[in-house]
């Protein structure tokens, strides 16, 4: 059947790295079979039929051009201009829109742009558009906070999207109060240049509350945080159902000492550790993860409530699961002296810790002892009091063969980045009153290197097998990222080739660790970074130094994972051929809703937490905290602060009076009159000069104190006594080589 791979050819040609190749060579790097090719062949023909891609010399096949006219989503930036995210894919990619060409579009809205070529930059095209038609709103309600000025009231949404106040035309006597959280549905958008107009549909509570600030960020994001009845009930059918002594083929290993290693707060337990040594040196190692797809089977409404979730969503006081709680932290997770169901990945390594065999079984096991990471390190540091010596022998074989496991994978390239998150610290009262980064105890690495390790086991069988399934995928950095990457470390003091290595990253990685610019180079590296997504195709993971790599250890709060599990059941049970081949646009359409869903759980993840600290730091307006320069722009510096790990902007006029020259590219900015000089990873002492919540902005001002985080250079000879800089007017003057922010 042709249809099942027309989205797979068309999401292989958008790759950023795609070279144009002729049809059989595409189908090879696709994976597919010589014996499916006709079809494969059939889809490509009708994708050239209908324009959506171009065979060119040689019978190479390609994207098309950009069209005169492009439809597709507007992407607002704060400062104005945006960006069309087309609903065919091109050759060019998105399309840019000037802020004077918007047309009034909002963030989110599908809009139809007339695309015009603005030159050409290295060789290709360069295009920009003007909005003439808004085909279908995007943003139909905001969140944000109700505030009453000149007899008007209005939202003010949060967040940093370009949203626009909405006026409230009836707030009724016992409705909502200035400064409440709300929800407002618009009911009119206006002309270009007016506000929307919009009514209130539902009340959070007061502003301020990590309560009603939780509620605001899930209801901005779209969150689903309710189960609907027939999912609950079948939830509620699968434990009736469970019968932890009934082995149905299942390998019992009840016996064996197992432990789990979570965080303190964690209530579903997903994955845990066994060891088992053999006389002749050789080690195995059983990694046991919660059999999800025992409980949630497909057909299910469940199953399909679960699949448009796509992810557990954590917050720092709330989750929102994936899968019912009666379920995530009742009969799928791997509580302490329960039998509970899993698969396991078995994996046998020598004494250098170098794989000799795996294999994945559906088993029961019973945890030994739940342990948090701190404990487990204490283990791991001789703090072995109140534990039973098994569990003790355990742990102490675990950190040796993670540590064999972690220098093999180093060796091979795996790339780890150093950027600690925050942990926040709360009152009985719920109000956040410290923040700091978070525990990187050993323990976690301990971890992260069985999940990898399990993760590529069941990838790799799965390959063998010839099954299509989600991969996680991660591309090697493009030659354009690299090349920016590299102007970058440049300007932090480093050198990198423009074509990047595995080991080129690490040694940089190993030059700046506990330097002042390590965050900034290890985010540099992130960015220059294609996302890991979730995809069937083959393309391996770059930051592991994997070449077949998929999620299989956290079917409770990842869609992915229960879709691989589903796959590896058929083959314990001998009914893996049977199963009819996988329609590989339908799994790369599932890939692309998980990976989307997966984004949109970091972001108000990362929204909540930042919201947080801000408020925590908007107690402490005027102190001075210690700082490192983490970004250059055209407007001025960010800084991350070291105590709380989050950026705020000392603006270009608020560091002087001077004519300063700004190069973003090469990350610097230098007073011509004084001298100075700030750089990426130059520390910095700022002051706390203002925090705008609903915009989620810190505004930072350097201190008095101004030995720290600067450079003097030579200045250049006097133009005379008063003579006054370059530029005209009163306070700082700038010079803008470029405008992208280093």
């Amino acid at each position: 059947m042709p249809e099942r791979y027309i989205e797979a050819i068309i999401k292989f040609l958008s790759d950023r790295e795609y070279h144009p190749l002729k049809p059989r060579q595409i189908a090879r790097q696709m994976g597919i079979a010589d014996q499916q090719f006709g079809a494969f062949r059939e889809a490509v023909k009708r994708l050239r039929d209908s324009g959506r891609i171009v065979m060119g010399a040689s019978d190479a096949l390609t994207l098309p051009a950009m069209a005169s006219r492009v439809r597709g989503v507007f992407r607002a930036n704060q400062r104005g201009f945006g960006f069309i995210l087309p609903d065919e894919p091109n050759a060019h990619g998105d399309l840019f829109i000037p802020a004077e060409n918007t047309a009034g579009a909002l963030n989110g809205d599908t809009v139809v742009a007339r695309a015009f070529r603005q030159g050409k930059r290295d060789g290709k095209h360069v295009f920009a558009g003007e909005i003439i038609q808004i085909v279908q709103r995007g943003t139909h309600r905001v969140v944000g906070t109700l505030e009453q000025a000149q007899n008007t009231w209005f939202v003010l949404p949060d967040g940093k999207h370009a949203t626009p106040p909405v006026v409230i035309r009836d707030i009724g006597v016992a409705g909502p109060k200035s400064g409440d959280k709300v929800v407002a549905e618009i009911v009119k958008y206006g002309e270009v240049g007016e506000l929307p107009i919009g009514v209130i549909v539902e009340t959070l509570g007061k502003g301020g509350q990590v309560e009603v600030e939780t509620l605001s960020v899930i209801r901005a994001h779209g969150l689903e945080d309710e189960f609907s009845e027939q999912a609950l009930a079948d939830a509620r059918k699968s434990i009736d159902k469970f019968d932890p002594h009934q082995l149905d083929g299942r390998e019992d290993i009840t016996d064996w000492t197992v432990v789990t290693i979570d965080p303190p707060d964690a209530r579903d337990f997903d994955d845990a550790i066994s060891l088992t040594a053999d006389d002749d040196g050789k080690v195995t190692l059983g990694v046991h993860i919660a059999d999800v797809s025992h409980f949630v089977r497909e057909g299910m409404t469940l199953d399909e409530e679960a699949a448009k979730r796509a992810t557990s969503v954590y917050f720092p006081r709330k989750v929102i699961p994936m899968l019912p709680e009666i379920l995530s932290n009742g009969v799928c997770s791997l509580q302490e002296g329960q039998r509970r169901f899993c698969k396991s990945a078995m994996i046998t390594y020598n004494s250098d810790g170098k794989v000799i065999s795996s294999r994945l079984a559906e088993t029961i096991i019973c945890s030994s002892k739940r342990l948090t990471y701190l404990q487990a390190q204490d283990i791991c540091d001789g703090k072995v009091g109140g534990y039973d010596k098994e569990v003790v022998e355990l742990v102490g074989a675990m950190e040796k063969l993670a540590r064999k496991i972690e220098t093999r994978r180093r060796d091979a390239g795996m790339i780890h980045l150093d950027l600690p998150a925050v942990e926040l610290e709360f009152d009985d009262n719920n109000r956040v009153i410290g923040a700091g980064p978070t525990d990187d105890s050993y323990t976690h690495t301990i971890i992260e290197m069985f999940m990898v390790e399990a993760n590529e086991a069941a990838a790799s069988l799965l390959t063998k097998l010839d099954r299509k399934f989600l991969r996680r995928i991660h591309p090697a950095p493009d030659a354009f990222g690299s090349k920016q990457f590299s102007a970058f470390v440049k300007a932090c003091g480093h050198k990198t080739p423009t074509s990047l290595t595995h080991h080129d990253i690490q040694d940089l990685l190993a030059a700046v660790k506990g330097k002042p610019e390590s965050y900034a180079v290890n985010l540099a590296v992130l960015k220059t970074f294609q996302r890991a997504e979730y995809s069937p195709m083959q393309i391996g993971h770059f930051a592991l130094a994997s070449e077949h790599y998929c999620h299989f250890t956290s079917p409770i709060r990842r869609y992915p994972d229960l879709t691989v599990h589903r796959l590896i059941a058929e083959h314990c049970r001998g009914l893996l051929e049977s199963r009819p081949p996988e329609d590989l646009s339908e799994l790369v359409a599932l890939g692309e809703r998980c990976s989307a869903a997966e984004r949109k759980a970091e972001a108000a993840e990362s929204e909540l937490r930042n919201l947080l600290v801000l408020q925590l730091i908007a107690t402490k307006v005027g102190e001075v905290f210690a700082g490192v320069i983490v970004g250059i722009t055209n407007f001025g510096v960010f800084v991350q602060l070291e105590r709380f790990l989050v950026e705020g902007l000392v603006r270009l006029e608020d560091l002087g009076d001077d004519w300063w020259e700004v190069s973003a590219r090469y990350g610097l900015v230098r007073g011509e009159r004084s001298g100075i000089t700030f750089r990426i990873g130059d520390r910095m002492e700022v002051l706390i000069a203002a925090v705008d919540l609903p915009k989620r902005q810190l505004n930072l001002s350097p201190s008095g104190n101004r030995d720290r985080g600067l450079r003097s250079t030579p200045k250049k000879k006097s133009r005379g006594k008063g003579a006054k800089p370059k530029g005209k007017g009163r306070g700082p003057k700038t010079k803008r080589k470029d405008k992208k922010r280093g």
